[in-house]
């Protein structure tokens, strides 16, 4: 992969900002001409630095009040199945593979504590669980 220049690195900082940014006020940003941040933001699409832009929701708003982070043990053997169920689950936002004590942890959000048990109750089929509700959040970023 080629290494990034300042100008790229502050496109790609103002698009995560802000992925609807006009080309106009983005050019100005980084003094360049709208066709030619256009064709470095093709460009960076192209090689994979941009994978998509996308929605910043409000999960509370919609419901969905109860942010949990849920450490388990798989079975390297049972990845494979394990990851064909997180993905087909809708309150999963993320699952990595992770090390430490536990193999996998899940961010997952809910609308009630009874659909986060039943939710339990399904993957702890795949081992052990840990499960961490969230307060509150001072960080997030995308």
């Amino acid at each position: 992969m080629r290494s990034l220049d300042e100008v790229d690195k502050k496109i790609l900082n103002r698009l995560r900002q802000n992925g609807r940014i006009s080309l106009k006020e983005l050019s100005a940003e980084v003094f360049l001409t709208m066709p030619a941040v256009s064709a470095r933001i093709e460009k960076l699409e192209r090689e994979g630095y941009i994978k998509g832009y996308h929605a910043e929701v409000n999960l509370e708003k919609l419901g969905y009040g109860i942010k949990a982070f849920i450490l388990i043990t798989v079975k390297p053997e049972d990845n494979k199945k394990f990851y064909e169920f997180v993905r087909g689950e809708r309150c999963i936002l993320e699952c990595n593979h992770i090390t430490g004590n536990y193999s996998m942890i899940l961010k997952a959000v809910f609308s009630s504590t009874t659909l986060l048990d039943e939710f339990l109750g399904r993957l702890q089929s795949f081992g052990k669980t840990e499960t961490h509700v969230v307060f509150s959040t001072a960080v997030e970023r995308y």
